[in-house]
């Protein structure tokens, strides 16, 4: 037994199948930010662990809630990040 694993990594699973609730929507931005990098970029769901199904659902609906203002596209949009003046 020299070969025996020290880490098991924790098993990735779809929070919107887990809880029946929550809801991917537009309106709700701030559930939809924690699929968006700081930098703008859509999470891809090897990393969040989100099922296909859902994936695309949050994908069409971040795409509509940058449409709407609701989120930021890129990060020189976003009120976080503060721009380099000459």
């Amino acid at each position: 037994m020299p070969f025996k694993r020290k880490f098991t990594p924790k098993r990735k699973f779809c929070r919107f199948c887990a809880d029946g609730n929550l809801p991917i929507d537009y309106k709700h931005p701030q559930i939809l930010a924690d699929f968006i990098t700081e930098r703008g970029k859509i999470i891809p769901r090897r990393i969040t662990g989100t099922c296909a199904k859902h994936q695309r659902r949050l994908t069409t609906e971040i795409k509509r809630a940058r449409q709407m203002a609701l989120l930021f596209y890129t990060a020189t949009h976003s009120t976080d990040v503060k721009r380099k003046t000459i």
